[in-house]
């Protein structure tokens, strides 16, 4: 059951970035040195008016975000226009819930989204049906779905 759960909530994390684009919850990407410096990503006043205005539920994270992780958003922000309405919506949905979670929320939601894009393709459709599962279920059996918590090692 344990297992399962930790499928169901690795799925959660798939549905919450897949849509966003893996731009949200990549890793920077290995690469090898060049004799140049590293790009740094746009300050906040460097971007256009138009993606200040997309990015905006990030304001107040810019300046902590990592330059490759800015980069990304950048390039996020150069589809949106793009995108159709209900997707437009969906990104400002997700950038929002984004904003608001803390340092180690976002680490951990990286790395649940490095664990499902592992994943082959063929399994994840299971991953998607076990989280719609999941989302059907009250909120009591929700948390008894849930993996046990790992307790504190004890003080010595």
């Amino acid at each position: 059951m344990a297992e399962k759960a930790r499928l169901v909530l690795a799925a959660a994390a798939f549905a919450l970035f897949a849509a966003a684009g893996s731009a949200i919850a990549q890793a920077p990407s290995a690469q090898a040195p060049s004799a140049q410096a590293p790009k740094k990503g746009p300050a906040w006043a460097e971007l256009t008016a138009e993606h200040q205005q997309i990015l905006a539920p990030l304001k107040n994270d810019w300046g902590q975000i990592a330059p490759d992780r800015r980069r990304n958003w950048v390039a996020l922000a150069k589809r949106y226009p793009t995108m159709k309405p209900d997707e437009q919506e969906r990104m400002q949905r997700r950038m929002e819930r984004w904003a608001k979670l803390t340092p180690e929320q976002r680490k951990q939601a990286r790395e649940n989204y490095r664990r499902i894009s592992k994943v082959p393709p063929d399994k994840r459709g299971d991953l998607k049906q076990q989280w719609s599962e999941y989302q059907s279920l009250p909120p009591q059996e929700r948390q008894g779905a849930a993996p046990p918590k790992k307790k504190p090692a004890p003080a010595k």
